[in-house]
């Protein structure tokens, strides 16, 4: 005999009913102490405290995972370039008294401050990706993990952005930001190419050869100011151009005053330089096409070859840690599998990204002669037009990495030209706002982070990979971040 569903007990009110539905049948019944399922109601559930306890250290847990990798990134990236760096500098000479007084550092002081500068970059990325995490736990806390999907990685994203300022007060980064905020404005396209409402206007944007065109135009902006304004270039960017350009600064100087109709006034310059490379030269103060200047004795055609090669062996070192560290960080399991073939994969992308560097820049001299010889003159407009061919390098790329060197070369051609307006009286220079780049990174990481939340097919799968290891891989709303139900 089963036993009694209630035995009733009084109630303030006089009634035996606390209208409990018992599992066995839907109707309602007078409840008691010999309920068993208001028994089983009643106890004091220990398993939930423990439930909670897990949720809550599994919460801070996700936290702390994603700063540690965060900064993981962020330091073996800044690290490896700066390694190679150091290197690259290990094979100079010590520096000259003269070299000292101009502000030159020596390998000592370039160590002590690659050394910063990685640990600063580490905590950058971990405390954005601590930072994101914490925001997107916090929210789904209060707010419900349902009913903040939509926008709670929107607003974490914006809230992680200011942790920018952790790799120096005074460092700008507006090159970064505009380059993140390109690549926000391509995940945001893309969702846009795949709505009903906007598709029709992201159409042009599928064009095949669209990140070639975009690379083109960049390269005009990037490598006339190169020549003419190198002030407009960030630091780091003109000193990566003035190396792999492979000219010396009095011969930039001396294209640029041609160009510009002004006076020659540094050709003894020029010639103390090709003197020290063991070719005697005069120059002729009087020259419409700066040929001889760029390329002393040379002929256009030998030049051109010569510097290919030059300029094969100065990409190297560049794309080596490109290829390796991410490697590392991405195939980290395949590469215990398969070595060879992720090793080979790695070794072939640097050898095809150095080609493309290398031909781009001997590219670039090339278009600039054959214009400067075909119209017998050297002007502005005429640099301009022979340093915009020079991008059809980037079709020797694999199309994965054509978007990003195209939009990255656009964020700095984009900064410069502005910069250009502004020196030039046609933009007015903004003195309200002196941190335009974190809100610049802050908006771009807003929208990045909102794609990856809630549009994740629109990301590149070597992309996605990275930020699934370093936050986790975000579930469906109708489930909590530890597919559970909130």
């Amino acid at each position: 005999m089963s036993p009694p569903a209630c035995d009733g007990i009084e109630t303030p009110s006089t009634t035996t009913s606390c209208c409990c539905r018992c599992e066995e049948e839907d109707v309602v019944k007078p409840d008691g102490q010999n309920c068993l399922h208001c028994k089983i109601i009643d106890q004091p559930s220990s398993s939930s405290c423990f439930i909670r306890s897990d949720k809550e250290l599994e919460k801070l847990w996700r936290i702390l995972i994603a700063s540690a990798k965060g900064f993981s990134i962020g330091a073996g990236l800044k690290g490896g370039l700066s390694i190679f760096s150091i290197l690259a500098r290990f094979k100079k000479t010590k520096l000259s008294p003269t070299q000292r007084k101009a502000g030159m550092v020596s390998n000592g002081e370039a160590i002590i401050k690659a050394v910063k500068e990685t640990l600063r970059y580490g905590l950058f990325l971990g405390a954005f990706a601590g930072t994101f995490s914490s925001v997107d736990e916090f929210i789904a806390a209060v707010g419900g993990h349902r009913r903040t999907a939509g926008w709670r990685a929107l607003l974490a994203g914006a809230v992680a952005g200011p942790t920018m300022l952790m790799t120096g007060p005074n460092t700008d980064h507006t090159s970064l930001a505009i380059y993140i905020l390109m690549r926000a404005a391509v995940l945001a396209s893309r969702c846009g190419i795949k709505s009903k409402r906007f598709g029709g206007f992201c159409k042009p944007l599928t064009w095949a050869h669209g990140d070639i065109f975009l690379m083109c135009l960049s390269s005009s902006q990037i490598l006339s100011a190169y020549i003419l304004k190198q002030d407009s270039l960030p630091h780091s960017y003109k000193s990566f151009l003035n190396t792999h350009g492979g000219k010396h600064a009095a011969i930039l100087q001396g294209i640029k005053e041609i160009a510009s109709g002004m006076p020659l006034t540094n050709l003894d310059g020029i010639e103390k330089h090709y003197k020290s490379m063991g070719v005697n030269i005069k120059l002729d103060p009087e020259m419409k096409v700066p040929c001889t200047i760029v390329h002393g004795n040379q002929s256009c055609q030998s030049h051109i070859l010569s510097f290919l090669r030059q300029a094969y062996a100065r990409a190297l070192p560049v794309y080596l840690p490109v290829y390796l560290f991410p490697a590392l960080i991405v195939h980290r399991q395949d590469l215990l599998k398969r070595p060879f073939t992720i090793l080979g994969k790695g070794l072939f992308g640097t050898a095809r990204s150095s080609l493309f560097l290398s031909v781009y820049c001997s590219s670039a001299w090339m278009w600039t002669c054959i214009l400067f010889r075909a119209f017998k003159t050297c002007n502005i407009p005429m640099v301009a037009m022979g340093t915009f061919p020079p991008g059809l390098a980037l079709a020797i790329e694999k199309k994965s990495r054509r978007i990003e060197i195209s939009l990255y070369c656009f964020a700095r051609a984009i900064e410069s030209f502005f910069t250009c307006m502004i020196d030039a009286g046609i933009l007015p220079k903004s003195k309200k706002l002196n941190r335009a780049d974190v809100l610049i990174f802050s908006l771009s990481t807003a929208i990045i982070m909102h794609c990856y939340a809630q549009e994740r097919e629109v990301f590149r799968s070597k992309y996605l990979n990275v930020l699934d290891w370093v936050f986790g891989v975000p579930p469906p709303t109708s489930e909590t971040p530890r597919g559970k139900q909130s």
